[in-house]
């Protein structure tokens, strides 16, 4: 099955089946769904998460109560700004610096409340959280179709902050969990630690991308994001 295809698939029965969550609809976006807090706490029980002092994660809605566990847990957050259309292109959420852990972790508070930081300035990251539409249980991903999560990775990689020893993970419901291999590009980020609010699957990558595959980019894309034109250059 094609990746859209499987997309469309995964929204519909979502939505049909009533476990979609706001906002709606869920088509085109990482989809919320019931059970999203749940499925962060059972991840919050992981080796992984507990050993992690710095977690990047997607600003979605599924994963705000993943974002919300780390601040109160003393983690430091990154989330990336938008597209990464600026130089300054992740946002820090520190928790010592930070008075309402609730509303940081939202997509608003956390653009209010973040400091905007270069690639330079970011520590190393020991757990990535990442939102899906669909997964398989060996590590393979589908995204909603834009390919920031993995370039995010791959501009991390290109600056020595992450590894293939840097643990990924996304929370979804049961639903996103497709039975076929994903077929996964050399661009695709593998996921290591799969949860849905009912299990844990661990199924560790033996290697992640190895930075930015510049073959596969566009000049147009390249020119638009300035940590691209940066990283490029140098």
């Amino acid at each position: 099955m094609e990746k859209q295809e499987l997309r469309e698939r995964i929204w519909d029965e979502l939505e049909e089946s009533g476990e979609a969550r706001f906002p709606y609809p869920p088509h085109g976006r990482i989809p919320n769904f019931n059970g999203a807090k749940e499925a962060a706490e059972r991840l919050a029980a992981t080796e992984a998460w507990q050993e992690a002092e710095t977690v990047k994660s997607n600003p979605d809605a599924p994963q705000l109560p993943v974002r919300r566990a780390a601040l109160r847990r003393g983690k430091t957050v990154y989330m990336a700004v938008p597209r990464l259309r600026e130089e300054k292109c992740f946002l820090r959420l520190d928790p010592a610096e930070i008075d309402d852990y609730d509303y940081a972790s939202t997509i608003g508070g956390s653009a209010e409340v973040g400091v905007q930081v270069h690639p330079e300035e970011m520590e190393p990251v020991d757990l990535i959280v990442s939102g899906s539409v669909a997964v398989d249980e060996s590590g393979g991903r589908i995204g909603k179709g834009e390919g920031y999560s993995d370039l995010e990775f791959a501009v991390l990689r290109e600056c020595g902050l992450v590894s293939d020893e840097t643990t990924t993970a996304t929370t979804v419901h049961e639903m996103q969990v497709v039975d076929d291999d994903i077929d996964a590009g050399a661009h695709d980020v593998p996921i290591d630690v799969l949860v849905t609010p009912e299990r844990t699957v661990r199924d560790e990558a033996e290697e992640k991308p190895s930075g930015v595959r510049w073959e596969e980019l566009s000049e147009e894309r390249i020119e638009e994001i300035p940590i691209l034109r940066r990283l490029r250059a140098e």
